[in-house]
């Protein structure tokens, strides 16, 4: 410490300053991360989040909760190369396309991002084995989720799909679903085939898929699969007792990175009513449940902002926000949701404090992807 004080003396630089310099120096020329890393204590990594956190203006940090899509059934390249030039966003879900499209996609944002002064990008898809060759076609073909019948098949399902996704550039997979299998949404989604293997057939994909440096999603919080409906159209109730939520635990304690809510409303629940709207912009779901009694601390995000469940919700990204999860999938208007969250995040102390804690949680989350540095 003496050795560093003379320096920064002889230099005249700031001894917090040089701290952080030093810090960054050491981080990024002995530390080789990977999403293990992202749970873990590590001095270091904590540095190097808080002095890219402290770069950032209040733009470029609201911008990271913000998820469009791009593709065949999302938003335009135009409109995304709007985004990344105003600094609107901080990923892109990847919705229905090719190969070859997305990986020119992911090549030509990246280039704008850079150019404009973003942080690189999370690239996410819809990639289950259910829904995957659907979403991107000239994907491996593999054995759809309710097809799937021994651990092994998981293992290789989620090998299979992950290093397609690493040709493509993306990192973000929105699966597995560990909703139960009654509801036909989602049941056929369902990572098992029956009850009792949902949860260690999905413990074991995602293993597999954050060992390949893609983020694992689990999903759809706090359960989809004893309700009657589809979110996609309306929006759905879960009727007294949370049954799906006993899912979850193991999950984040076996270390998912991820964890996606569902528009779904509960009602006849007296700690957890929703009281008429998606758990996606409750506090009660996302924070006291998710959060603080379940104690996940990775990321949450919301299914698509422009489904049925939720679309008629005034200012559903900022509740959303409000609410505790960290990132927006899909708004109905970005630039608006953008707007919305950065006047609470500059006139709202304590709106702020939860906003910097989601994007703190992002950018360690970009470091541990080896996006950042």
């Amino acid at each position: 410490m003496v050795c560093l004080v003379k320096i920064s003396i002889m230099f005249k630089i700031s001894i917090p300053f040089f701290l952080v310099f030093v810090l960054q120096v050491a981080f990024s020329q002995n530390e080789k991360l990977s999403l293990q890393d992202f749970f873990r204590p590590n001095t270091y990594l904590d540095a190097a989040v808080e002095a890219e956190f402290n770069k950032m203006d209040d733009t470029l940090r609201v911008a990271q909760l913000i998820m469009p899509a791009a593709g065949r059934l999302g938003e335009t390249n135009e409109k995304i190369e709007g985004y990344i030039k105003k600094r609107l966003i901080g990923g892109v879900l990847l919705l229905n396309g090719t190969m070859d499209g997305f990986k020119k996609m992911v090549t030509d944002f990246n280039a704008l991002n850079t150019k404009h002064g973003g942080l690189p990008f999370f690239y996410s898809a819809d990639a289950e084995p259910s829904l995957v060759n659907r979403k991107i076609q000239g994907s491996a073909v593999y054995k759809k989720a309710n097809e799937i019948k021994t651990i092994e098949e998981v293992r290789k399902s989620a090998e299979i799909i992950s290093k397609d996704l690493q040709a493509i550039g993306i990192n973000f997979n929105f699966a597995p679903v560990v909703d139960m299998p009654p509801n036909k949404t989602v049941g056929y989604r369902s990572m098992g085939t029956h009850e009792d293997s949902i949860v260690p057939w999905a413990t074991e994909f995602i293993r597999v898929t954050q060992e390949l440096q893609i983020i694992a999603t689990a999903k759809h919080f706090p359960g989809h699969g004893y309700v009657v409906g589809d979110t996609h159209m309306q929006l759905v109730y879960i009727d007294g007792e949370m049954r799906e939520v006993m899912n979850y635990p193991r999950l984040i304690a076996d270390g998912v990175l991820s964890i996606m809510i569902a528009h779904i409303a509960v009602k006849n629940n007296e700690e957890y009513n929703t009281d008429g709207l998606p758990a996606s912009v409750s506090r009660k779901i996302v924070t006291d449940l998710l959060r603080t009694k379940l104690g996940f601390q990775g990321l949450i995000v919301t299914d698509a902002m422009n489904m049925g469940g939720v679309a008629s919700v005034p200012n559903a990204s900022r509740r959303a926000i409000e609410a505790g999860c960290d990132i927006v999938l899909m708004p109905l208007n970005v630039e608006q949701s953008h707007k919305e969250i950065l006047e609470k995040y500059q006139s709202d102390l304590v709106f702020r404090a939860q906003v910097d804690a989601s994007v703190k949680r992002i950018i360690r989350m970009k470091y541990c992807l080896g996006l950042m540095g």
